[in-house]
């Protein structure tokens, strides 16, 4: 992503963060799709706050919701994780600060990195009314300045994916496709945003 996009993406995310009310004080989930589940659950089990990180497929049917079949393109799933947060630590506000930021490239149109088809678009599914009216206010703001955003706010259930998927960034640290892809991630984690960073 151009250099002034991610900064108006930064800026304009910390702008709406910092004015969003005060979340009530239990544990909220998330669900974000933004490419490969294996960086976004990666990204985010280094947050503080952020107690659980499921890697799964959203927007789609129960009966699809395997690795196999999604990877066929054809269920309408997205790669997705589902973030369970304290709220009182790190708000919603925040991991979409960092989602957009940080976890994947949001101006990217059914594609991240190497990887290329709609399973792996960039799109939000709210869990409840504040979540969906916080990330369409982000949404909003940075197309008015400019970025192109391609993330859309969808709806639908979340479903885990298989075991083997499950925390596989801190189980092989050095596979090749997380060595390339995922761990600049989670250092440009580290750099930007020390304040939330889990080791």
């Amino acid at each position: 992503m151009h250099f002034l996009a991610r900064t108006a993406i930064v800026a304009t995310i910390a702008a709406t963060a910092s004015a969003a009310p005060a979340p009530p004080p239990h544990l909220q989930t998330a669900v974000l799709a933004g490419g490969c589940f294996w960086g976004m659950e990666a990204v985010f089990e280094h947050v503080k706050g952020v107690t659980d990180v499921v890697s799964g497929f959203a927007g789609g049917s129960a009966a699809d919701a395997s690795y196999d079949k999604v990877s066929s393109e054809g269920t309408r799933h997205a790669e997705a994780v589902r973030i369970t947060y304290d709220p009182s630590r790190v708000s919603y506000a925040q991991l979409l600060q960092i989602y957009f930021s940080v976890a994947h490239d949001p101006t990217q149109v059914n594609r991240q990195g190497p990887d290329v088809g709609p399973s792996y678009r960039s799109a939000i599914f709210p869990q409840n009314a504040q979540q969906r009216a916080l990330a369409s206010r982000m949404i909003a703001v940075l197309k008015g300045r400019g970025v192109r955003v391609a993330t859309k706010l969808e709806s639908g259930g979340f479903y885990p994916a298989e075991a083997y998927h499950q925390d596989f960034e801190r189980k092989h640290p050095t596979y090749p496709y997380i060595v390339v892809n995922d761990l600049p991630k989670l250092a440009a984690l580290k750099r930007k945003y020390p304040q939330w960073w889990k080791a």
